[in-house]
């Protein structure tokens, strides 16, 4: 058998690449969702699922764990409202156990690691924001949220609303630099009054006390203040009116952040301790009149630590906060830096995960909607109940034939589940309180939005779908919202009200007229307008239209990629997208290129190529293109050296196979493995004797190891600049 035969069955089957990378693009989505919107679209135990099936594939092919799977990083991103904070020690994120055989396998792992049971830590785990505090000289000097562990958000100026986090340390010598990790919550009780409050206003209420602290503390307090001040100058009726609102909105925003609560749980860089394990720490922040764990226990055998994780199981509603398992860590830190970490999460800490909870309610009925694709998804309306913090009235219900495995009938009484404290779901019936007057549900044969027979989109299909793709009311109205998204354009202004106004009132026909609306066209919808003040003459525009304006003008230079993201082909997602705008460098050639030629692209695949053909074979999607275009869409990827007076950077890197570990200074990893690639190298996320180098920046780890068994280069991520501008020959011989 020759060489190249034996590479070709090491490679993993088209299918498995193409679960792959559904997988990535999923657990990628879900992280935007949770991190960033704060509004989760998945629940933690689906996360969690798709997670290790995830990592159980990468375990079976090492060469897909690239630099883009969510395996390698830290879930979340820092939003752009926000300046940067690079944090001086990278935050981890924790491996979750789910059950008692996987905390056992933990045990073993530990004590096999380090020749005896060594003494564990264990805490509650908070449901909560994870923020990074840094004290110097014993002044508060910054504080972050975690963003993808590396870099962060800015939220210093809001620290001072919040009562538990001291602005300085008790201590007489406080030490010169420590570096603080907590958690911000909202406790039980101050999560029902805020709810109260927003309802009270008309706002939607918070999902659960995690999104509420979430939301709470990425306010822009600074800018709330200078428009107020702003406000305070202009003495006339209208501004003192003004004023009396602004100064309601900020007293109730700085009452909501003085309502958090903080409970340190570790520390990063520090200069001036001298301590030598997690328990030591908390004992010296508390000192220092940091708020730590008053349930933290260390515990010396297995069976005390099962002890510690079944009582809280039973009294977790006795917390003051919400709580979603226990966290067990190695108290001594010799013993932590022997066990090391992996790319994400330390191998010296878990965190076991208590079960979702469930309870019964009566199904109402069950209902469709139709997305985006046309897929039509039945769910379920319940009478409302409270479950896990918060009241749920809706789940999902995936498809028909979700429905009949189940065996709900409309009516019928249900077990339902908040399954990791987020997305309700329907287990099943409660057969014995049936009183016969139940009934089955019936999928629609027609479009409840536009009357169309529905039909699977292929044969054997499980979902049926809307075939009127150009003219259904629901599919224009998701699409356009889509556009806005995060995940795709990120148009501010562009919500789903502003979608359905824009088509309702005949301001666009479809998606590919949003890039050609002005000031003028919005006039005539009253949705975008107010009445006039004094001096004004006319309607005038809201500041949402003015935002959705200014913001549609940025979008038209967002990347390639994000630009194939909104244009909702089916299938095509970040990963998908970011592959396509990277091989083909426009959209122009994205259009013309056969199935062959897509499916080759790496990360792309039959499926995906199949979908990108099928969309431009419509005259009407070709027409958005076209209207884009004419809009002022920029629609070519500059890493890829496409055409119209955009030049690519040096090929540098060309054809080399190169590896990221730790952190390299100035950069996201999402950035240094994008300049990698825009040099022609291929980014990959594991060392094999195919890598022509290795980036090792803080915490390498396992890969600067392997790479030295193999020989293979390595370059200090100090030197990462100089490696994208001349090379690896002139980094190495430097």
């Amino acid at each position: 058998m020759s060489a190249d035969d034996t590479e070709s069955q090491a490679r993993p089957e088209a299918s498995v690449r193409r679960r792959w990378s559904e997988l990535v693009d999923a657990i990628n989505a879900a992280r935007a969702a949770y991190y960033q919107a704060e509004r989760p679209t998945i629940a933690d135990d689906e996360y969690d699922r798709l997670f290790r099936e995830l990592e159980e594939i990468e375990q079976a092919h090492p060469e897909l764990a690239s630099g883009e799977s969510p395996t390698q990083t830290v879930g979340g991103e820092r939003a752009e409202m926000f300046d940067p904070v690079e944090h001086l020690v990278r935050l981890y994120s924790l491996d979750n156990a789910f059950d008692d055989d996987e905390l056992e396998g933990w045990f073993d792992r530990v004590e096999k690691a380090l020749g005896a049971f060594p003494s564990l830590l264990c805490e509650v785990k908070i449901d909560g924001l994870a923020v990074d505090l840094v004290y110097r000289d014993g002044k508060l000097a910054s504080a972050a949220t975690r963003g993808d562990g590396i870099t962060g958000e800015d939220i210093t100026y809001n620290m001072r609303f919040i009562e538990a986090i001291p602005a300085e340390l008790t201590a007489d010598n406080p030490p010169s630099l420590v570096e603080v990790r907590g958690e911000v919550f909202l406790s039980t009780r101050n999560f029902e009054r805020v709810n109260d409050e927003q309802m009270s206003v008309g706002a939607t209420p918070f999902a659960n006390p995690r999104n509420a602290a979430s939301g709470t503390i990425r306010q822009r307090m600074d800018k709330r203040w200078e428009e107020l001040q702003a406000a305070r100058a202009v003495d006339t009726e209208r501004g003192r009116s003004r004023v009396e609102r602004l100064e309601r909105d900020y007293a109730l925003a700085s009452g909501r952040l003085a309502a958090l609560g903080f409970t340190a749980h570790g520390v990063g860089a520090r200069e001036g301790i001298d301590i030598g394990s997690q328990s030591e720490v908390y004992a010296l922040l508390a000192d220092f009149g940091i708020p730590v764990s008053e349930r933290m226990k260390v515990h010396t055998t297995r069976d005390e630590v099962r002890g510690y994780i079944a009582y809280y199981a039973e009294h977790r509603h006795d917390v003051e906060h919400e709580i979603d398992g226990v966290v067990v860590k190695v108290d001594d830190f010799a013993a932590q830096s022997e066990l090391g970490e992996t790319s994400r999460a330390p191998r010296w800490a878990i965190a076991y995960k208590y079960p979702p909870e469930v309870v019964r309610t009566r199904l109402l009925d069950i209902a469709v909607n139709v997305g985006r694709t046309g897929r039509v998804t039945p769910f379920a309306v319940m009478d409302p109940v409270r479950v896990a913090g918060s009241t749920v009235s809706m789940a999902t219900l995936h498809n028909q034939y979700e429905v009949q495995r189940k065996g709900v009938l409309i009516g019928d009484m249900v077990f339902l589940r908040k399954a990791g404290d987020v997305i309700p779901e329907v287990i099943g019936p409660v057969v014995e309180a049936r009183t016969g007057t139940e009934r089955a549900f019936v999928m629609p044969t027609q479009c409840p939005e536009c009357g169309t027979e529905l039909r699977p989109e292929r044969e054997g299909d499980k979902d049926i779908r809307c075939p009127n793709t150009a003219g259904c009311p629901a599919q224009l109205r998701e699409r356009l919202f889509h556009v806005a998204s995060r995940g795709s354009l990120d148009i501010e202004g562009l919500g789903y009200k502003a979608a359905v106004a824009l088509l309702d009132c005949g301001v666009v026909a479809n998606m590919g007229d949003l890039f050609l609306v002005d000031s003028e066209a919005l006039r005539e919808c009253p949705f975008f307008t107010r009445d006039p003040a004094k001096g004004e003459t006319g309607r005038q525009l809201t500041e949402n239209a003015k935002t959705m304006l200014a913001n549609l003008e940025k979008a038209k230079t967002k990347p390639l990629w994000r630009m194939l993201v909104a244009l909702s082909i089916r299938h095509v997602g970040p990963t998908a997208a970011q592959a396509l705008a990277r091989h083909f460098g426009s959209i122009e050639a994205i259009a013309e290129a056969g199935t062959e030629e897509l499916a080759a692209v790496d990360g792309v695949g039959q499926v995906i190529a199949e979908a990108v053909v099928e969309w431009f074979e419509q005259a009407w999607h070709r027409e958005i293109i076209d209207k884009w275009q004419r809009g002022g869409v920029v629609m070519v990827d500059a890493s890829a050296g496409a055409s119209d007076g955009v030049d690519a950077p040096e090929q540098t890197l060309a054809g080399a196979v190169v590896v990221i570990t730790g952190s390299v200074p100035g950069y996201t990893r999402e950035d240094a493995t994008a300049a990698a690639v825009s040099r022609g190298a291929k980014v990959t996320g594991s060392v094999s004797s195919k890598t022509t180098v290795l980036v090792a920046g803080e915490s390498a780890g396992s890969k600067l190891d392997k790479a030295s068994s193999l020989g293979v280069p390595v370059v200090p991520a100090e030197s990462f600049d100089v490696l994208l501008e001349q090379g690896i020959d002139a980094v190495l011989e430097g």
